[in-house]
Formats: C-alpha cells, structure tokens, sequence
C-alpha cells in the first residue's frame, strides 16, 4: 500500500521510557508476512489510565479494560492486529480471558493487570490457538523499538505513528512516548484507533485519568475521517513511575501543568497522525468555528462540515464551493443565522452576512485550496463559543480501501 501523501518525512527519534519493554511477534491472525502481535510489559508500580469508544458494540477487549481501568495499576499490555474480535459473543471473550491469563501467570500478576487490544476485521473471533501461540514466541522474542511497535499495530494504516514530548517536574525531565494506529473507521466518540502513551513520570491513576480525558476532548475527540465510530476505540497512558519525581496528585502540585500540558501535546499529535493516514487522503483539513452560542455547539458544527461527503469531495477536487459549508452548517441542528454568517478559506473571506463578499475573487483562494493542508473558518456571529476539528478530503481510494478490506 503507497504510503499517504500527507506522512510526516520520518519516524521521530524516540527515547526509551523506563520500566516499558517492547516485544513483537507473528500470531498469523491473517496471512500476511508481517509481526501482527505486540507485547509490552511494564514495571510493577504502573499506573494506567484509559478512554475507550463510546460505540454500543464495543468489543470484549474493550469490556476487559473498561472493568480493570478502575484498579489503576498495569503490568502488560496485549495489541492483536488482523482481527477485532468484536461481535463474537463468549467465544470472543474466552479469547480476552485466556490471553491476560497466560500473560498473568508468565509475570506472576493478576489478570486485571493485563490490558487487550485487537483490531482488524468484525465478526470472527479471535482464535485462541494463535494468541497462545504467539505468546509463546514473544516471552522469548528480543525487546524491540517503537517504531517495530507501531508498524506492528497497524491495519490499514500505511505508516507508523508516534509522538513525543516532555515535561519539567520539580527536578526532574520526564519523558512522554505515544505510538498509535489508526486510518479509517475514525470519528470522534473518541475516534476510531488504538492509541498508547508511555511515560516514566510518577502520577497518580486518577489524576492521571482526569488529565487523559481532558487531552482526549482536544484531541482524538475533535478528529473525523468518514464519521464512523469502531467497536475498538481504546487509548490507554501508562506511568512507569521510573523518572523519580514527586508523584503528581493534584494540579496544585509543582509540575502538574506543564505534565498535563505535554501529555495533550502528544495526544493532539497523535491525533493529526490519525487524520493525515485517513484511507486515500491526499488533504489534512483544519476547520474552526467562531462565534457560536458555546463550545459544544461550535463543536458540533464544526464536525458537521468535517463529516459531510460533500465537503470532503469539494476539497478533494479543489473546488472552493463554499456554498457547501453552508448548507453543513444549516443542517448542524445548532443555532446559526443565515445573515450573520462568515465563511473562511485559508485565511481569505469568501462570504459574509448571508452572501459572498463584494468583489470576491476565487483565484487565491483556489491556489490555497491546491495545498496540502486547507484551513477552513466559520463565524457564526452570534457568541464566543469556539472548537477547532480535524479531517481530511473523501477520495476515491477510501472507496478502494474499504470496498476490498476483507479480500
């Protein structure tokens, strides 16, 4: 598969995260030539915290997480790619339970320790012989790096993905690692991936929960490629602890804010890895949307003109048909009046106050619309409710991708 026009050059230069040890392995899920199994063990002492899909199907691997996220600690983490294992009834949940078993009895830890992950196709189950298998090999395989994780976590996705930043605590520079895949089948609910942050700073599970969950609303939440949201969704954070700061409780402890900050960063740089893989993507967009009678409502239109086909297809043709951000922002259900409405491209007004602007010009703003990256603005005019979303153009290839993605 040709990897997405939109890519970053290169894989970033990550740092090890103490107390995280990465392994890869071939469970065959499906039949290909390529590791499909990834296995990350974690130092006792792990905190974890986590935000999973919001779908009413979800799959038995995100049940598992759901009812072993409140205990706070982790010891391992299981990712299956190939296969969801969603829609498969006790068979598949059989497959959750005997895969944190074998991994708790190879490291002496219970089974809520152990954190699953699969992704692939819906509907078949997981088969147990493979993930035993699997496990076998990789007990014994060599520690690998990031990248070799990251690759081997994708489905459709044609590059790896990862983040980085870091943080000041007391004395002490923390680390923050992000890997994640992740390519179609993404809307916000907190969009369709499976995404996991390391770091080696000492945080408490709760507080580390409160602050995943508000990276999560600026970031994976506020991302769209075709609307649809996965049965599979699962983004875990992981502190190892190893750094040697204070531990973090509370945001009035010294620290707290620029490690709250950091972990949004690689959370929204994750995200935009998401966007710009969407299937067949050859545009990152960037919509925002001022003035509206509050976040939530800008919010929600802002994901109306990222989520309709006829948008993305206009971008996709480099065709600055405005009039389409119109008719997605009427149909947002949210309040909007015609004639206070401003319409942005790249920066350049094209309509105002119910009709475009006198002596418009669409000649630059075609030229912008032929970039890479397309900046798209609303005003409302009528609060100072304000959101920012992200999504990529509907090309021909996502009807390519998904129309052979069993096959």
């Amino acid at each position: 598969m040709q990897t997405s026009p939109l890519a970053p050059a290169g894989f970033p230069d990550l740092p090890a995260i103490a107390g995280v040890t990465l392994r890869i392995a071939r469970a065959h899920y499906k039949t290909w030539d390529r590791c499909d199994l990834t296995y990350v063990e974690l130092d006792e002492g792990t905190a974890i915290a986590g935000v999973t899909t919001q779908s009413k199907c979800p799959s038995p691997e995100v049940e598992w997480c759901r009812s072993a996220l409140p205990l706070g600690k982790a010891r391992a983490l299981v990712v299956n790619a190939g296969n969801a294992n969603a829609f498969t009834g006790n068979r598949g949940r059989a497959a959750v339970e005997a895969i944190a078993a074998r991994v708790a009895g190879h490291l002496a830890c219970l089974p809520s320790d152990v954190f699953v992950s699969s992704t692939g196709v819906i509907g078949v189950p997981l088969p147990i012989d493979k993930a035993e298998a699997g496990l076998s090999a990789i007990f014994a395989a060599t520690p690998c790096g990031w990248e070799e994780a990251a690759a081997t976590i994708m489905t459709t996705d044609t590059f790896p993905k990862a983040a980085v930043a870091q943080a000041v605590i007391g004395d002490r520079t923390v680390n923050l690692v992000g890997i994640i895949k992740g390519s179609g089948m993404i809307a916000p609910d907190m969009a369709t991936m499976l995404g996991y942050i390391f770091t080696d700073a000492a945080v408490d599970a709760n507080f580390l929960q409160q602050m995943l969950s508000a990276a999560n609303r600026t970031s994976f939440s506020c991302i769209t490629v075709d609307s649809d949201t996965s049965t599979s969704d699962t983004v875990l954070a992981f502190a190892t602890g190893k750094a040697g700061n204070s531990p973090l409780t509370a945001f009035d402890d010294a620290g707290a804010d620029a490690f709250a900050a950091a972990l949004s960063d690689v959370c929204r740089q994750l995200a935009h890895l998401v966007v710009r893989d969407g299937e067949g993507a050859s545009k990152f967009i960037e919509i925002t949307v001022n003035g509206a009678v509050n976040d939530e409502s800008a919010h929600k239109v802002a994901l109306s003109i990222a989520n309709s086909p006829l948008v993305k297809t206009a971008i996709a043709g480099e065709d600055a048909n405005w009039g389409r951000i119109v008719m997605a922002v009427g149909k947002a259900g949210e309040p909007a009046e015609r004639d206070k409405l401003s319409i942005c491209f790249g920066g350049m007004e094209v309509a105002r106050d119910g009709l475009a602007v006198d002596g418009y010009d669409e000649t630059p703003v075609a030229a912008h619309l032929k970039g890479q990256e397309v900046d798209i603005g609303v005003d409302l005019g009528l609060g100072n409710g304000s959101a920012t979303v992200w999504t990529c153009d509907l090309t021909h290839g996502y009807i390519s991708i998904n129309a052979d993605y069993r096959s």
